[in-house]
């Protein structure tokens, strides 16, 4: 006859168990990156601009000047505007954001993004296109503005349909 005493370790004693020390460490964790983001500001004005001059004074509130430390990668003919890949590298350091912007759609800016400190600065997207347009992406590095810009030919679809 076998005896036990305490507990039989069932798997839900040791589902309640991880669950509470889950439950536990969370309560450990810091509050401030949730805090600092809630207070970064969405740049909704320049995501409304259709021009592209506008959209990138509104956002950087300055211009920027080409650089070849600025790798734009995206294809000379895109068969689907709605599916247009992109991505942009850069050897620059300090970058602070990176930002993709389309001519010829109905909005400029198409996409920003802010690049943490010690972070890799490299981007991928797929952007929708109206129409045959210049991209440009915008490397926002030491508090100076560097860009790219390459010509796609958008041959169906996108934003005009």
């Amino acid at each position: 006859m076998t005896t036990t005493t305490g507990p039989v370790p069932t798997r839900r004693l040791i589902l309640q168990g991880a669950a509470s020390v889950a439950l536990l460490g969370l309560g450990n964790l810091p509050l401030a990156p949730a805090r600092a983001a809630a207070n970064d500001k969405y740049p909704e004005e320049a995501f409304k601009l259709k021009n592209e001059a506008d959209a990138i004074k509104a956002l950087y509130g300055k211009t920027a000047e080409p650089s070849d430390k600025v790798k734009l990668d995206a294809p000379e003919i895109a068969e689907n505007g709605g599916v247009v890949p992109i991505s942009v590298t850069t050897t620059l350091d300090k970058v602070s954001s990176i930002s993709f912007f389309v001519a010829e759609n109905p909005n400029a800016l198409a996409a920003s993004y802010k690049i943490p400190d010690d972070t890799v600065p490299s981007v991928a997207n797929r952007l929708k296109m109206a129409k045959t347009s210049n991209v440009v992406a915008i490397v926002e590095a030491d508090g100076k503005l560097y860009s790219a810009t390459k010509e796609v030919k958008v041959t169906v679809g996108g934003c005009g349909g």
